[in-house]
C-alpha cells in the first residue's frame, strides 16, 4: 500500500496541523517580545509543568532509554534515577526563586537578561558570555534534534534523509516562527500528554501479553540473567556519573524559562507536583518498555528482527505489532512530539537570546516590540537554518558536542544559578569566573576523559569553588543588589 495512504501517515499528518493550529493560535495571543519570548509570564500551573518536562525529554525517552534497557537491562536505569533527582531539586531550590527573582531584577526575560540585573552589570560582559554559551550549545542541540527528526521520518516513511531533514525540521520550525513562547507552551502540554499516554499504555499491553510481572521477571532473567541487576556491568564510578546527570537540571535555560513564565510564585509548588509525577510515570514507563522487551521477543523471536538490528526501535515496534494501525500512529507520534518539543524550546531560547541580550541591548536599544517580535522570527529561522546545515552530514563530527552539551550548561549556569538566587556576597566577578570555569572544565575533562568520571561533576564543583573565591576577594556588592536580594528573600518568606 502507498505510505501516504497508511493509517499511521495519516495520524501524523494530523498531529503536525494540530501543532501548527496550536502555533496560530499563539500568534493570535502574542502582542509585545514579553508575549512571544516569556509568554507574559501568565502559564497556569499545568502548563508549566508538561512544558518543562517536554522540553526536557527528547526522543532518547522514547528510544533511546528503552533500547539501553532492552540490550544491558535495568542498571541503564540509573541516568532515569538522576534526572528525577535532579528535577525534583530544581523544582524545590530555583522554581520559586527564580521566578520572583527575575520579576524583581528587571523583569528579566532571559536568563542573560537575569544575570546581567541580578548583579547590576552595566559592562554587560555577562550578557555576553552568557548569551555566547547559549549559542554555542543551543545551536549543536538544535542540530541533533533536527537530526532525530529526520532519522524518524525517514526510517517511517522511507524518504531520502534530505527530504527528511528539511519536512521535520519544517514541523517544528512553522509553530515556532509563528507563535512563540506560547505556542511552544501549549504544543509542549498537548506534547507531553502524548508521551505519558503512550509511556503508560503500552508497557501495561505488554505486560498483559506476557502473562504478568512476576512471569516477565523470569523469562528476562532466563534470557539475561543480569538484567535485573540494577548493578551489573556498573562501576562506582558509573553509578555516580549516571547520577550527576541531575546536576544539569539547574542549569539548562529552557527549563528554567519555563519557572520564570509561571503567571505567579503561587502556581509553582502545584506545579512541581504535576511535573514530578509526569517525569516520575513517563521515565517508569521508558524503563519498562524495555525490560519488558526482553521477555516479549524472547516470546515471540519471529518478530524480533527490528529490536535485534536496532534496540531503539523496540518501543516502535511494540506499537505497530500490538495496537490497531490508527492507534499505532498516534503513539509513534509521541516520538516526533519528543523530538519536536526540545527542538521548539531550544530554536527559541537562541532566538531569545539573540533578540533580547544582542539586537535590543547592543544594536537598537529603542526598538518597538512590533520590531522586537519579527526579528525574534527571523533569528528562529536563522538559527534552524544553521542548525540544518550542521545536520546534513548526520555524521558530522561536530553533532558529537551534543553529549556533553547538557554538562556544558549545567557547569556553566547550575552553580551561577544556585549561588546567586541562594547567596547574598556573590558578586559579578564571581559569577562571570563560575561561568568561564564550569563551561571550560567541562571541554577539558571530556577531551581527557579522567578517572570515568562524567564531566559535569567536576566542571559543577571548579565552577561553585570559583564562584564562592572570586566574590571572597572582591569587594561586598553594592547595596542596591542586596536591596532586591533581601526583598526577593523577604517576599518568598511570607508564601
Amino acid at each position: 500500500m502507498d505510505i501516504i495512504s497508511t493509517p499511521i501517515t495519516v495520524m501524523f499528518v494530523i498531529y503536525i496541523l494540530a501543532m501548527l493550529l496550536i502555533g496560530w493560535l499563539g500568534y493570535r495571543s502574542t502582542q509585545d517580545l514579553s508575549d512571544y519570548i516569556l509568554g507574559g509570564r501568565k502559564l497556569g500551573a499545568f502548563v508549566v509543568a508538561l512544558a518543562a518536562g517536554a522540553s526536557d525529554m527528547s526522543g532518547w525517552l522514547l528510544m533511546g532509554l528503552p533500547g539501553e534497557v532492552y540490550d544491558t537491562g535495568l542498571s541503564a536505569s540509573w541516568i532515569a534515577i538522576g534526572l528525577i533527582i535532579g528535577a525534583y531539586f530544581n523544582w524545590r531550590l530555583v522554581a520559586a526563586r527564580l521566578r520572583v527573582y527575575t520579576e524583581r531584577s528587571g523583569d528579566a526575560l532571559t536568563l542573560p537578561d537575569y544575570f546581567s540585573n541580578r548583579f547590576q552589570d552595566r559592562s554587560n560582559v555577562l550578557r555576553i558570555v552568557s548569551a555566547i554559551v547559549i549559542l554555542l550549545f543551543f545551536t549543536l542541540y538544535c542540530a541533533s534534534g533536527v537530526v532525530a527528526g529526520a532519522r524518524l521520518f525517514e526510517s517511517m516513511f522511507g524518504m531520502s534523509y534530505p527530504a527528511a531533514l528539511w519536512l521535520g525540521a519544517f514541523c517544528t520550525i512553522a509553530y515556532v516562527f509563528i507563535g512563540g513562547f506560547l505556542a511552544v507552551s501549549w504544543t509542549d502540554t498537548v506534547q507531553a500528554s502524548l508521551m505519558f499516554t503512550a509511556l503508560v499504555l503500552i508497557p501495561l499491553i505488554v505486560l498483559h501479553q506476557v502473562g504478568g510481572l512476576n512471569e516477565a521477571v523470569t523469562v528476562a532473567q532466563s534470557v539475561q540473567p543480569a538484567s535485573v541487576d540494577v548493578l551489573s556491568g556498573v562501576s562506582k564510578v558509573g553509578v555516580i556519573s549516571a547520577l550527576a546527570w541531575g546536576l544539569g537540571y539547574f542549569g539548562q535555560p529552557h527549563i528554567l524559562v519555563r519557572f520564570m513564565a509561571a503567571d505567579s510564585v503561587q502556581t509553582i509548588p502545584h506545579a512541581r507536583r504535576i511535573g514530578m509525577t509526569w517525569m516520575i510515570l513517563c521515565l517508569g514507563g521508558a524503563v519498562a518498555v524495555g525490560f519488558f522487551g526482553i521477555a516479549y521477543f524472547a516470546a515471540h523471536p519471529e518478530q524480533a528482527a527490528g529490536v535485534i538490528a536496532n534496540p531503539e526501535r523496540v518501543f516502535i515496534e511494540f506499537s505497530m505489532l500490538l495496537f490497531n494501525p490508527w492507534i499505532a500512529g498516534i503513539l509513534l507520534a509521541a516520538i516526533l512530539a519528543a523530538v519536536m518539543s526540545t527542538l521548539s524550546a531550544q530554536l527559541l531560547v537562541c532566538s531569545s537570546s539573540l533578540t533580547q541580550d544582542i539586537y535590543k541591548t547592543f544594536v537598537r536599544r529603542r526598538a518597538s516590540d512590533k520590531e522586537l517580535v519579527w526579528f525574534g522570527r527571523s533569528m528562529v529561522l536563522l538559527v534552524a537554518l544553521i542548525a540544518i546545515a550542521l545536520a546534513w552530514n548526520p555524521e558530522s563530527r561536530v553533532l558529537a558536542m551534543v553529549s556533553y552539551a547538557w554538562a556544558g550548561f549545567g557547569a556553566a549556569f547550575g552553580p551561577v544559578v544556585l549561588m546567586s538566587l541562594m547567596w547574598r556576597r556573590m558578586t559579578r566577578n564571581g559569577a562571570l569566573a563560575g561561568m568561564i570555569v564550569g563551561a571550560v572544565v567541562v571541554l577539558v575533562w571530556n577531551h581527557f576523559s579522567w578517572f570515568g568520571i562524567y564531566e559535569i561533576i567536576p566542571g559543577f564543583l571548579f565552577g561553585a569553588l570559583a564562584i564562592y573565591f572570586v566574590s571572597r576577594m572582591g569587594r561586598e556588592p553594592d547595596a542596591t543588589v542586596t536591596e532586591v536580594f533581601d526583598q526577593v528573600k523577604t517576599e518568598l518568606r511570607a508564601l
